[in-house]
């Protein structure tokens, strides 16, 4: 299977340009990858393909607006995903302490309790560190689709 979906979290167009530099490269190495700007449990549900998140991370550690729709309905509906695999690129500001980074947790944890499987580490890219995102995202990607793919 060469399908991967990516469920974006972007307030201010970093996640989602991630996201977009990580499907212009894999869809030149052959993959279909589509990235839901707003998706919801059907798109998740109407496959099997692996879900990649890429989100980031707004205020005390939450997820952003565009994907919370999606995060309350599967927190609420838990649809089952038994061993779906799954990975986590999340994007935040380490000066926020305890929760940096949270809202890649937050789906973390909320796709373990559909039974999906993490696959690799999470990512997480420091906006103090990294200008573009998108550098650090691409050879952990490669490395993730390996993992899940092949």
């Amino acid at each position: 299977m060469k399908d991967i979906r990516i469920l974006v979290g972007s307030v201010y167009g970093g996640a989602l340009m991630t996201a977009k530099a990580i499907k212009q490269a894999l869809d030149a190495e052959g993959y279909t990858v589509k990235v839901l700007e707003n998706p919801t449990l059907e798109d998740m549900t109407s496959d099997t393909a692996p879900l990649l998140v890429c989100t980031s991370t707004t205020g005390e550690g939450e997820v952003p607006g565009n994907l919370l729709p999606f995060y309350v309905d599967l927190r609420d509906q838990l649809p089952q995903q038994p061993g779906r695999p799954f990975g986590i690129i999340v994007l935040g500001d380490s000066s926020y302490g305890d929760t940096y980074c949270g809202a890649g947790e937050l789906m973390e944890e909320a796709l373990y309790e559909t039974a999906a499987r993490k696959v690799g580490d999470t990512l997480r890219i420091d906006a103090l560190e990294t200008q573009e995102p998108e550098e650090e995202a691409l050879p952990w990607v490669r490395e993730w689709v390996s993992a899940v793919l092949n």
